[in-house]
């Protein structure tokens, strides 16, 4: 046993004997003296320097400095958002840390009444565009247009993976395949729960409860902290799935800290708490009771939940469930094939099969609840729809509130509707519909739960975002740890601060038909004076040379006054423009661009006088 150990021992080649005591302290003198002696030579050499007045720069310690002070610039968070910020819609957030960039949502935003012939408006991503080395995914929240309506137009530019839930990337696979990039484009299917990791951070979803089914938030994790984005998100305790928003997720990464939260700022004006989902389809199965003849239900097309609803509340009463819209036939198309739709065999049937049925056995579910002139409920109230007509008895049910901006196309279809003769069912107060946003107790209670040390709210316009910030300082958080953004802000973020630190390059580019970003504000000035006051088209001829009238001048209008009962004042216009081009020929001016502005200013000059308005002058001169 012995023999055994002491060959142990010696098999261990590497190993040496061990010092005694008196040569270990041996040595570590020897160190210290070696260390004095170079300490003195150094301070000699140091005061021969001195004494020859050359000054003696402290290198090491310089170094030493300078070292922290990077190290501190690059540990810093970097939050901007590209939209959603004082607009509703268009929401686009770049999270950026170190070299990596995340992307939450690429949405769109609907056209204001001033955007004449604008399609859509996405968001500027010049910003993006300078560092797509950086990007390393686009991650979104959910399904609705203004969050992931402008993918098609990005992706063109910009492919990088899509992470999104499975009904959020079917409804976004219908996109793609309209705009030819579905066999391009990497999308990752995500669960709740399930974390993405990066190089320097990893991007973690959260279940949330909305409007629309597979809602999550989104947390960033970085070495700093972690940085969650609530998206769109109402607190609902009976959702038509059954799944309740991660309530014990949200508590964990407060406990765990998160510096910084962007929440949803929509609802803030709204005092209490949003009603629930299935407060709607009771209201809804008890209209269906009441109904004799064909129902009409016009919502949101992204609404699967309340879809669901109006598809259980006819199955209830034998009724059969067309659709009508687009938008709205994809979407249950997705919705069924995903199973988030559930219907019975024979439920659903084709827009061409409802005359097939007695109207008392008919419910058609509909696009143009915001009231878009181009939906299919605008086109049944004004006769234009090919397969519906409106007759007397038949019920429309409008299950949305307008946004704010459509109240008056909502109005103009109500008061159509009406006219033919049907029941119409509108506005909040009867129950047929509920928010998919947060209002002020939701608020607060998300506040409460994540505990964020800094604060930014988002998607809403500045008055909303201005007093969600003001709310969360009454649940405790510090007003200087609050940042009321704007589009294009680089907010910066530190384990102790957050500032905004210049700005990016941010905004709107316009869509109009097939055309991305050739549409600017001059052109819709343009479109804009041409709706305000017309055009008048100025057509002549002159000889090259001399610059003598040969034809003309002609005047065409458009939009201006009517020719033929205006003949007097074009012949007065036309004997103007004669005027100016025979001063012109007597001082031998032959320049176009002097011509035509001579011609521009007499006649605005002229038509003001006469009408008050100030139409358009488009100067064509030819010359032989």
């Amino acid at each position: 046993m012995d023999d055994n150990n002491v060959k142990e021992k010696t098999n261990y080649p590497r190993r040496r004997p061990y010092r005694t005591p008196k040569k270990q302290e041996v040595k570590a003198e020897n160190k210290v003296e070696n260390k004095e002696i170079k300490e003195e030579k150094n301070e000699q050499i140091v005061e021969d320097v001195k004494s020859e007045n050359v000054q003696v720069k402290p290198k090491a310690k310089t170094q030493t400095r300078r070292k922290p002070t990077t190290k501190k610039e690059k540990q810093k968070i970097k939050i901007i958002p590209l939209g959603g910020l004082n607009e509703i819609g268009k929401n686009i957030t770049v999270i950026e840390y170190k070299d990596e960039i995340a992307i939450i949502d690429c949405g769109l935003k609907f056209p204001e009444e001033d955007m004449f012939g604008i399609d859509i408006v996405i968001p500027d991503i010049s910003y993006l565009l300078k560092n797509k080395d950086k990007i390393k995914g686009i991650f979104l929240t959910h399904g609705h247009e203004d969050h992931i309506g402008a993918l098609p137009y990005v992706l063109k530019q910009i492919n990088v993976p899509v992470y999104g839930t499975k009904l959020t990337l079917g409804i976004v696979e219908t996109k793609l395949k309209e705009h030819n990039l579905l066999s391009v484009v990497d999308l990752k299917r995500i669960q709740p729960r399930d974390i993405i990791k990066l190089d320097n951070m990893s991007v973690e979803f959260i279940k949330t409860n909305h409007s629309i089914a597979d809602s999550v938030a989104i947390a960033v994790h970085t070495p700093l902290g972690v940085v969650l984005h609530t998206g769109d998100f109402k607190i609902d305790y009976t959702p038509i799935d059954g799944e309740v928003m991660d309530f014990a997720r949200f508590a964990e990464l407060g406990k765990k800290g998160v510096i910084a939260m962007l929440a949803d700022s929509t609802n803030v004006e709204r005092d209490g708490y949003t009603q629930s989902e299935k407060s709607v389809g009771e209201k809804l199965e008890m209209l269906f009771g009441k109904a004799k003849g064909r129902i009409l239900v016009a919502t949101f097309a992204s609404n699967i939940h309340r879809i669901q609803q109006i598809v259980k509340a006819a199955e209830k009463y034998g009724r059969r469930v067309a659709v009508s819209g687009r938008s709205m036939e994809n979407i249950v198309q997705v919705g069924i094939e995903l199973g988030y739709l559930v219907v019975e065999k024979d439920t659903m049937i084709g827009i061409d099969d409802i005359n097939k049925y007695t109207e008392d056995k008919i419910v058609v579910i509909t696009t143009g609840s915001q009231g878009e002139p181009m939906s299919a409920l605008a086109r049944m109230a004004a006769s234009e729809h090919k397969k519906i007509n409106i007759v007397p008895g038949d019920m429309v049910i409008i299950s949305a509130t307008p946004i704010p901006g459509n109240e008056k196309l909502v109005s103009k279809i109500i008061n159509q509707l009406v006219k033919k003769g049907a029941n119409v069912i509108y506005g909040s107060a009867q129950g047929i519909h509920v928010s998919g946003h947060a209002c002020k107790e939701e608020l607060k209670l998300m506040q409460t739960l994540v505990r964020p040390k800094f604060f930014i709210p988002v998607h809403g316009e500045y008055r909303h975002l201005k007093q969600h910030g003001e709310l969360a300082t009454t649940v405790g958080l510090k007003p200087e740890n609050l940042i009321i953004g704007d589009n294009g802000d680089i907010i910066e973020v530190t384990r102790d601060s957050i500032k905004k630190n210049g700005t990016v390059t941010s905004g709107q580019i316009f869509v109009d038909g097939l055309g991305v970003g050739d549409v600017g504000n001059i052109v819709l000035r343009d479109r804009k004076h041409l709706s305000q006051d017309g055009i008048l088209t100025v057509v002549a001829t002159i000889e090259r040379e001399s610059g003598m009238i040969i034809a003309g001048p002609d005047i065409i209008s458009r939009g201006f006054v009517y020719v033929r009962e205006s003949e007097i004042l074009m012949d007065e216009a036309r004997e103007i423009v004669r005027n100016v081009l025979r001063e012109c020929e007597e001082n031998k001016i032959t320049d176009w661009a002097t011509l035509k502005s001579s011609i521009r200013d007499s006649l605005r000059s002229f038509l003001y006088e006469k009408t008050k308005r100030k139409p358009m002058i488009l100067p064509i001169i030819m010359e032989i």
